[in-house]
């Protein structure tokens, strides 16, 4: 028996439930606790008095060799590949060095839902068993370690949709896991996701994801927990899921480079077991979360190197050319997109936008222009509809069904879709609806005349804990189907009190921009990391990346 409880901070509790639910969710988390090592619980005063800023404690905790210090903090996962091929380490060194920083970060912000660093190292020895008797690696991602969020099925492991009703132990891979299992990736956790799926902050049963970089603020959602152990260095390449920023969003949040492709660009098939209703008219993406830009290139090359859409109809057949893309024109048409035209950002948000436009502006391979909004209200009382065809009914009875309480985010973004189920013809309307105005804004993007725009991820920073209302600069992209990278920028967010709105945007757009105001004035968010959105066309992923590469050798992202 460990000689005191497993070490978590938790700054704001999530409710309760039921008595029968809380005995349920206990043991449940009592399964994860006891399958780790007390030499791996970080000293109690972290928990104790935590600072508000965690991203060091792995660092400072002496848990963690200063082999493993460097492996978990040097390299990204293209780099692990590279030194894994060329024998300077081995696969176990690695996947034991990404366990255990991966259960040191979840003591300080609640990212994981699963952690076995036994089957990994297991997994890795076999690949250097492998590599050691043929001389080569069985393949691009061969000993590079991978974390997965909790609904993506892996064999041997639980999956859920969103409920612990729903709460199933897998006995094989999803189609995307197989084949990065092909590919010689390790797996090593699971991460935290929010309840019904559909938050911008992962608030589950079994805890709440904290923003490593100040922890009175959200990691965003729904693919929270991966945004949070990559902030913390205890992973270096995730996958994300996104049907309204869940990608951008934690990776906005959490200061890491996250990609959402089109949809249909990435397998997905069995991601979610019984599927999801929204895709009836709003479509889920896949794409990876990482430390860099081109470990986004690495993942979409790899999977797609596997022609998945030989085993997926559904999919659409386009060749990656990524980072090597040709683009459009020279110079680049860059538009910025200061708000968009509902919800003005908070100043942050603002001060990122200006140092972007003043950096590319100083770029001979750019030119910048401003970017009109689009009918971003409508876009969302829409697609806050569409994601609920059955009138929130499914949520409410997986919740039911075990005492779960409904969260305030979970009330929140089903309200406006709540009642009746919809028939086939209402369906089938919101779906015209959806495609006509898709071809409006494709005409409002060619008399913009940009090849990409740039706008914020979020109305703000990472937003204080119970308070993600606001989906407009994420879901608005989902509604449209545009495809959309999440980069870092040097700025952050200052002491509270140090800045404000502008003279000039003095005047809230709308209510919901006032609330949004509210919140600021409110909250304290010293230490946010502020990333901006960049995208492009339908199905132009390859020229987003190649636009991407463009700033790169320009010098964008020299401040990273």
């Amino acid at each position: 028996m460990p000689s005191r409880p497993f070490p978590l901070i938790q700054t704001v509790p999530v409710a309760e439930g039921t008595p029968e639910f809380v005995e349920l969710k206990n043991s449940i988390v009592g399964e994860f606790v006891a399958k780790v090592p007390e030499e791996l619980y970080i000293p109690q005063h972290f928990i104790d008095s935590p600072p508000k800023n965690v991203t060091a404690i792995p660092r400072q905790c002496g848990i963690l060799t200063q082999q493993e210090l460097d492996i978990t903090e040097n390299h990204d996962a293209a780099a692990l590949a590279g030194l894994i091929r060329k024998r300077v380490l081995t696969a176990v060194a690695v996947a034991t060095a990404f366990a255990k920083r991966a259960i040191i970060a979840h003591q300080v912000s609640c990212c994981l839902v699963e952690w076995f660093m036994d089957e990994a190292v297991q997994r890795a020895r076999e690949l250097d068993e492998y590599q050691a008797s043929t001389g080569t690696t069985v393949g691009p991602l061969h000993g590079v370690p991978i974390s997965l969020k909790e609904h993506m099925p892996l064999a041997g492991h639980y999956s859920s949709a969103g409920y612990v009703s729903t709460r199933v132990k897998d006995t094989q891979d999803c189609h995307m896991v197989a084949i990065l299992r092909k590919l010689g990736a390790v797996f090593y956790c699971k991460t935290n996701q929010p309840q019904s799926l559909m938050h911008l902050e992962t608030d589950s049963p079994y805890g709440r994801v904290l923003n490593p970089h100040n922890i009175t603020l959200s990691a965003g959602g729904s693919t929270g927990g991966e945004a949070a152990l990559i902030a913390l260095r205890g992973s270096v390449l995730g996958i994300g899921t996104d049907i309204g920023g869940s990608i951008r969003c934690p990776s906005g949040f959490c200061g890491i480079y996250g990609f959402k492709p089109t949809s249909y660009m990435l397998p997905m098939h069995d991601f979610l077991h019984g599927g999801a209703a929204a895709e009836l008219n709003i479509l889920i993406s896949a794409g990876p979360m990482c430390t860099s830009l081109r470990d986004i290139d690495l993942f979409m090359e790899t999977i797609l190197s596997q022609r998945p859409y030989l085993a997926d109809p559904r999919l659409v057949r386009i060749p990656w050319t990524g980072l090597t893309t040709n683009v459009w024109t020279n110079p680049i048409k860059v538009g910025i997109m200061m708000d968009d035209g509902h919800i003005q950002p908070q100043p942050p948000v603002t001060r990122a936008l200006d140092w972007a436009k003043a950096r590319l502006e100083s770029f001979k391979n750019f030119q910048v222009k401003p970017f009109k909004p689009y009918r971003t209200a409508e876009a969302i009382k829409l697609i806050r509809k569409a994601y609920w065809p059955d009138g929130g009914r499914g949520t409410k009875h997986h919740l039911q069904e075990t005492g779960e309480p409904m969260f305030a985010l979970t009330k929140h973004i089903i309200e406006d879709a709540e009642g009746p189920e919809l028939t086939a013809s209402e369906v089938h309307q919101q779906r015209l609806t959806r495609d006509q105005f898709r071809c409006d804004f494709a005409r409002h993007w060619t008399e913009q005349d940009v090849d990409v725009v740039i706008c914020p991820v979020f109305v703000g920073p990472a937003c204080a804990h119970d308070t993600a209302f606001y989906w407009n600069y994420t879901a608005f992209w989902n509604y449209v189907d545009c495809p959309a990278a999440v980069v870092p920028t040097p700025v952050k967010a200052l002491k509270k009190g140090a800045e404000d709105y502008a003279p000039s945007n003095k005047t809230p757009l709308s209510e919901e921009c006032k609330h949004v105001r509210q919140l600021w004035a409110e909250g304290d968010f010293e230490g946010a990391p502020i990333n901006l959105q960049i995208v492009a066309r339908k199905y132009h992923d390859n020229e987003l990346l190649g636009t991407l590469h463009t700033m790169l050798g320009e010098g964008f992202f020299s401040f990273a």
